[in-house]
């Protein structure tokens, strides 16, 4: 178990959500999802949102860190395209910025950034959080990070968990994908020793503790 999820009240999905639908009240809330890479956040989310649909229609929506990523243009430039996907890989400030306009509860639509893996690519635009929206789901690896600049990003949030993995499984989800995108073992070996064994350790070790924690194993 991570730090992040030690102590944080045990959940599943139905009960996240309906937890979260009892204490809603008319101001927009946003919920940070964290988990290392390979926890199933994606997937999670979607339940998550789906459940929540079945008692609050349209009230749901999910923004991704990923959409986030430095273009591989700007890694490149930096030095840093090997660790793509690392903590310093992503503009945090725009996620910042982000997450106050949709704290804001304006009234307005807000377009979103989604990362598009098929092309390695963050698209702006490509996805809208509409003014009904009252929960907003925001997932990613380091939403509950304890270091600058990630830590800056916990005020934003009202709701915090944490899909709790075991390391082991995490690194067989992570070896089992990359070999779904035809990577050979020598390649697989560097980037699973150079770069997400890193950010998975990064994750466990180096999270505060969430609201709640989720089995996701």
């Amino acid at each position: 178990m991570s730090g992040a999820a030690t102590a944080a009240r045990r959940v599943d999905c139905a009960e996240l959500a309906g937890h979260l639908l009892r204490t809603q009240r008319a101001a927009r809330r946003i919920v940070a999802i964290a988990g290392a890479p390979g926890a199933g956040k994606s997937t999670f989310v979607e339940r998550l949102r789906a459940c929540i649909d079945e008692g609050a229609p349209g009230r749901a929506a999910v923004v991704a860190m990923d959409g986030f990523h430095y273009d591989d243009r700007v890694l490149g430039l930096r030095g840093h395209r090997a660790r793509k996907g690392a903590p310093h890989t992503f503009d945090v400030d725009g996620l910042a910025a982000l997450l106050a306009r949709l704290r804001a509860d304006d009234g307005r639509d807000i377009a979103v950034p989604v990362f598009d893996r098929s092309l390695e690519i963050a698209r702006a635009g490509a996805d809208i959080v509409s003014a009904a929206v009252r929960l907003v789901l925001v997932e990613g690896n380091y939403l509950l990070l304890d270091e600058n600049p990630w830590r800056a990003l916990r005020p934003s949030f009202d709701v915090t968990i944490m899909l709790d993995v075991p390391r082991a499984t995490l690194v067989e989800r992570l070896t089992a994908r990359w070999r779904g995108y035809g990577m050979d073992d020598a390649a697989l070996r560097a980037k699973m020793d150079g770069n997400d064994l890193l950010n998975i350790d990064t994750v466990l070790s180096r999270s505060v503790r969430a609201d709640f924690s989720v089995d996701n194993g």
